[in-house]
């Protein structure tokens, strides 16, 4: 993601194709992760599906060797990510039902995922330092492959099997209105990441950043992120749900003010992306447990699904091309300040309805 708009912007595509190819990641999670999990649930089949999708996914990706014009390219990222996102909201499924009762352990478990983009955004920052950004899908292919052969040393669940029927409507837990604010809040929280996926990297470009200092800055990013992955059991119980997701929007909300205006100022960028601490880290991790306690075990999969695809997908994709049209329009900066407006928003609505979920029983 940190040079994904950087290669495509070497390859000459204008900031509306850049935006339309970088939405195009999103979209797939609107209807990909749905399909999968449902799937699933249905099957058992969770750890099969996650090799089937890893393999699948990276095959399509070699498309992009090809060099197809921008056509040809919407077309293979969209085969590639149908597969690839069905990846994570699987993994999610799995590494939830392998800790049981210690969920409070999960952020232990999701930080790994942090080091190894930390890893991967240094090295391949500063390899783009010594070639060209052209040669990034040749940098991408050992990873693929490396996530390929990792996904067949994960064990199948113990008794993987078709899932008994549900007692209980999927379509009461969707239409709770509890549920409704989480979903919208979400929405909003996606839309507003849409200039960051999509510009970030650019806007620190065009601010006279070089490649590898690009990259050290998304993973600065990153590493506050893993902070709080580790000490958010503690502050689930000393904080309550609402008093922290009330409290990390209204930090992501400064965050991006700060980044569309500020972002010469070598420590105030610093500070703005130690707040992905709050803007992903924090309520990703509330989300996943607010998913869970909501959902259930027996639609826990189709409410994995629902997260990916109503926020990262739906909420990705229009911030991505909401952000192109700003940017295009007047600047980078002006696509981070529709972020902070969609962050009013969803303060407001979180304000008036979220409330906690349910125990599990």
């Amino acid at each position: 993601m940190p040079y994904w708009s950087l290669y495509l912007e070497g390859q000459g595509f204008s900031y509306l194709q850049i935006a339309s190819l970088m939405a195009t990641i999103q979209l797939t999670k609107i209807i990909a992760p749905s399909v999968w999990g449902w799937l699933g649930d249905r099957t058992g089949q969770r750890v099969r599906l996650v090799r089937f999708g890893a393999i699948t996914g990276s095959l399509f990706f070699a498309g992009v060797f090809v060099e197809p014009g921008f056509y040809g390219l919407l077309l293979v990222m969209l085969a590639f990510t149908f597969f690839w996102n069905a990846i994570l909201p699987l993994y999610e499924v799995i590494t939830l039902r392998a800790l049981g009762t210690r969920k409070d352990k999960y952020g232990k478990v999701r930080l790994w995922g942090s080091v190894g983009f930390i890893g991967a955004v240094a090295l391949v920052g500063g390899v783009l330092e010594l070639v060209s950004i052209r040669y990034l899908p040749w940098l991408l292919l050992p990873v693929f492959a490396g996530i390929a052969v990792s996904a067949f040393l994960v064990p199948s669940e113990p008794g993987e099997r078709k899932e008994p029927a549900q007692k209980g409507s999927l379509k009461a837990i969707v239409t709770h209105p509890a549920v409704v604010t989480f979903f919208l809040m979400n929405f909003l929280l996606q839309v507003s990441h849409g200039a960051y996926y999509t510009f970030f990297s650019i806007h620190l470009a065009q601010h006279g950043y070089g490649k590898l200092s690009i990259g050290l800055l998304w993973s600065l990013g990153v590493i506050a992120e893993i902070v709080v992955f580790l000490v958010m059991h503690r502050l689930s119980h000393r904080l309550t749900v609402r008093q922290i997701v009330l409290g990390a929007l209204l930090l992501t909300m400064i965050r991006w003010g700060l980044i569309a205006e500020l972002t010469s100022v070598v420590p105030v960028l610093i500070f703005a992306q130690l707040l992905h601490a709050a803007s992903y880290g924090a309520l990703h991790a509330v989300s996943v447990q607010y998913i869970q306690g909501f959902f259930g075990k027996h639609h826990h999969g189709q409410g994995q699904a629902l997260y990916s695809g109503l926020t990262f997908g739906a909420g990705g994709a229009l911030g991505a091309w909401l952000s192109g049209f700003l940017v295009d329009g007047y600047s980078t900066s002006a696509a981070f300040w529709g972020g902070a407006v969609a962050m009013a928003v969803a303060i407001l609505i979180t304000w008036r309805g979220l409330q906690p979920p349910p125990k599990e029983s």
